[in-house]
């Protein structure tokens, strides 16, 4: 299928932060030269679930179950070290039904990058809240202001253990771009909160709004000794929290020397990077322990 061909089955809405996602990722995979041979995109459901079918190029992509993303990324990271895993999830998806699976990635500190579509709804089933919606909004889909207070990304990030934490705007195509390249160029858990409109369902953040408030930030964000954790931690979760008129992007925080989790299983398991699940042949001549000929005999008695 040629990428004029792709394009014309994109189902997103028009004007949708996901076509600016979408462009950023490609562009980093492809100045990365990845493709499928050593690269994965695994995707959970909603909106932002449809990415690895629009990626154009060879990159192979996982369409997985509802807040799973991140636990299906983990099993293909450890049964194949050397493959580079980029999730790609929404808000709801993440920090909803699957904020436990976040939550152990961070601590696990697996080598692998996760960008989160964030636009504070569940665009693909008509609008409702999601978790980073701000309490008192009400969008126009919401018949009710919502009651609910938000999860800040950046700050369960950093408490969760992420290493390589930031913060980008969708139709910033160039700054996303980089960032993503960085996030999977890091060893450990990268995570990349991408901010997006929905101009369907969220009315209140929209393409004009973010514009006129987003801009880049320039801290000293990397961790070059083990003394200044606490201190780049605090660095990074004052920019978590922007204020109405000014919302920070860029990498707010980045830590190499914490272990990754490949790193931690190959001290107890010496040839883990040589050896891995997925080079290991399945074993096909063992014998069951248990049989149930004896239960489809007595049903087919019945």
């Amino acid at each position: 299928m040629k990428v004029n061909e792709q394009l014309e089955f994109n189902d997103w809405c028009p004007g949708c932060g996901d076509f600016g996602i979408l462009r950023s990722v490609e562009s980093a995979l492809s100045e990365l030269k990845l493709d499928y041979t050593d690269a994965v995109l695994v995707s959970g459901i909603g909106c932002s679930g449809k990415l690895p079918h629009f990626v154009s190029g060879p990159i192979a992509g996982v369409h997985t179950l509802h807040g799973r993303a991140l636990a299906f990324a983990v099993g293909i990271k450890l049964s194949n070290p050397k493959l580079n895993v980029v999730v790609d999830a929404g808000d709801g998806d993440t920090f909803g039904i699957g904020v436990g699976h976040f939550v152990s990635a961070g601590r696990r500190n697996v080598n692998m990058t996760i960008i989160v579509h964030n636009n504070g709804v569940y665009g693909l089933t008509k609008g409702q809240a999601s978790p980073t919606l701000k309490r008192g909004e009400k969008t126009k889909s919401l018949p009710e202001p919502n009651i609910n207070d938000p999860i800040n990304p950046i700050a369960l990030a950093i408490s969760s253990g992420y290493t390589f934490v930031a913060r980008t705007f969708a139709y910033n195509i160039p700054l996303s771009k980089e960032i993503i390249k960085q996030a999977i160029q890091h060893k450990g858990m990268a995570f990349v909160d991408m901010l997006q409109p929905c101009p369907t369902y969220n009315d209140i953040n929209t393409n004009e709004w973010y514009k006129e408030r987003v801009y880049e930030a320039k801290v000293d964000y990397e961790v070059k000794d083990q003394s200044e954790v606490i201190e780049k931690m605090n660095q990074a979760i004052k920019l978590a929290y922007p204020s109405d008129e000014k919302i920070p992007l860029g990498i707010f925080y980045k830590n190499s020397l914490t272990p990754s989790y490949g790193e931690r299983i190959s001290a107890n398991i010496s040839n883990y990077e040589d050896y891995y699940p997925s080079m290991q042949e399945i074993e096909e001549s063992s014998a069951p322990i248990t049989s149930i000929d004896s239960m489809v005999q007595a049903r087919r008695v019945v």
